[in-house]
């Protein structure tokens, strides 16, 4: 009798739970293709290649280390088209005793194994994803009697487990974040750092060819694809930025320039994401370049910030909310999402800019993601689960445990303040402060209204107004209210008759 053991598209780790400790004699492991994970979001075409490209390589790599693969690609005939049934075909092909799989980074992925019991009649082991810093119950026992469940507290009490950064009981360099020093706009540099490229092999150029050929109308494009795809790439790609981006990621990391997407990031997430590198071997790297005196404390805290701070904190946030977080809107946003965030065709050069590096390379940094495409959406009263779809079926590295808080919580405040303290709300003077888009745009930023003016000054003061009732009396918004309240009713009136004229060419 076998043990089939499942592995999923995020789950490509040697270490994974539900391989550890067991006779690879006895296991078979399934990996399936199926439909209801290519589709039940339009991805980027370029995320998809990455996946199943990865997941093709990774099946090979089990194999090389010994292990039964039972493998099954998307455009196999037998086919079902679901996880659950091609667990149902495996359980017929291997005479399988039992089940057992590492748990579910997803909500409707964890309903899919919740009702593997009944559906199959056979034991099933469900084990924790221990390559997670913190277990979903030392969040809830952190989260449970906290009015406010900022990250900042979470991440030092990350930094106190990992040892990461810290003298005993306190924190390297005497201060636990050095954000305040991480955001200085660049200027065009000869020698900024390129991450690697990896030209697609036979393996990934089939599976790209297979994904023109049935998505060819999804967003993006595969011309530029250069993701690695096995964690021996992976690696080389982080041993490239620790060497030679690193060492100013810090200083960079909110700066936006024209024509570079990618500026001194790592572009890492989209393996750590996947699985392919470990995030706590990577921050631990980080960790050495630091104490060799080779990167700066405000690069190597910020880094490790967005591993074990950050994205550890957005899984917590995701888990203990629960499925209905989904549904949050907050400030009652309903506006239908424009076209252009599917084509990048607008004269606004910092979306284009955005818009269009994520349909070259399924791939924006963050404060492109939250303060150019996430700040006109919250300033336009975008629909937050419209926008939460988009950002997930865009970005290579999404997978709705990461994006989702991200997105309607951090970007939206659709959760009304739940993981973020504020709206993250700008006019043009943000993104004229961290980037250079706003030198060659054909509005001028300087200007409120009128044909030429920059439109989120006018949405900003729009979406001020139109949420008081809601926002006022959140401490960081005092200041934004008192300037609002100082203003003269006529240059209200203008400012909204503007914005409002120009919400009506969204549609």
């Amino acid at each position: 009798m076998t043990i089939l053991i499942p592995i999923f598209g995020d789950q490509l780790s040697h270490g994974l739970s539900s391989l550890a400790g067991q006779d690879k004699k006895a296991c078979v492991i399934l990996m399936a293709e199926v439909d209801e994970e290519t589709e039940y979001v339009p991805h980027h075409k370029s995320k998809m290649a990455y996946i199943l490209s990865a997941m093709r390589h990774h099946a090979e790599d089990l194999r090389s280390a010994g292990w039964t693969v039972d493998y099954v690609k998307l455009t196999e005939a037998e086919n079902s088209g679901s996880f659950t049934g091609e667990v149902a075909r495996a359980i017929e092909r291997h005479k399988v005793s039992t089940l057992r799989v590492t748990e579910a980074g997803e909500w409707r992925v964890k309903a899919m194994l919740d009702s593997w019991p009944d559906r199959f009649d056979i034991p099933v082991t469900i084990l924790p994803d221990d390559r997670f810093l913190c277990t979903h119950g030392e969040f809830e026992n952190w989260a449970k009697d906290r009015k406010q469940l900022r990250m900042e507290y979470f991440y030092r009490d990350m930094r106190r487990k990992s040892g990461l950064l810290m003298n005993g009981d306190a924190p390297e360099g005497g201060q636990w974040n050095f954000d305040a020093e991480n955001r200085k706009p660049a200027k065009r540099d000869l020698t900024m750092p390129k991450p690697l490229h990896f030209a697609p092999n036979v393996v990934t150029q089939d599976v790209i060819e297979m994904v023109e050929s049935r998505y060819g109308d999804n967003i993006g494009q595969t011309a530029n694809f250069g993701f690695a795809v096995t964690r021996e790439d992976a690696l080389k790609q982080q041993k490239h930025f620790l060497a030679h981006a690193l060492p100013n990621f810090g200083d960079y990391q909110d700066a936006m320039l024209t024509g570079e997407p990618f500026l001194w990031h790592s572009i890492l997430s989209p393996y750590i994401n996947s699985g392919l590198l470990d995030p706590l071997e990577l921050c631990r790297a980080v960790e050495v370049q630091y104490q060799a005196g080779k990167v700066p404390i405000n690069a190597a805290e910020g880094f490790i910030r967005q591993v074990i701070g950050w994205r550890e904190y957005v899984r917590g946030i995701y888990w203990y909310a629960g499925p209905e977080y989904v549904e949050s809107n907050a400030l009652d946003a309903t506006r239908l999402l424009p076209e252009f965030y599917w084509t990048g065709k607008t004269d606004m050069l910092c979306l284009s800019q955005a818009i269009g590096q994520t349909i070259a390379h399924s791939y924006a940094h963050h404060i492109q993601r939250l303060m150019i495409t996430g700040n006109f959406a919250l300033l336009a009263g975008l629909n937050p689960k419209q926008v939460h779809l988009w950002y997930l079926a865009v970005y290579a590295d999404a997978y709705e445990w990461v994006e989702l808080p991200n997105s309607l919580g951090m970007s939206q405040f659709a959760d009304g303040g739940m993981l973020a303290s504020k709206p993250y709300a700008a006019s043009g003077a943000y993104i004229n402060r961290m980037s250079d888009y706003c030198t060659n745009c054909r509005y001028d930023v300087k200007q409120r209204v009128g044909p030429k003016a920059c439109p989120f000054n006018a949405l900003y003061w729009e979406f001020i107004a139109r949420n008081a009732g809601k926002l006022c009396k959140n401490p960081r918004m005092a200041m934004p209210y008192k300037n609002w309240e100082r203003m003269a009713d006529a240059d209200k009136v203008k400012l909204r008759s503007h914005a409002q004229q120009f919400l009506e060419t969204l549609g």
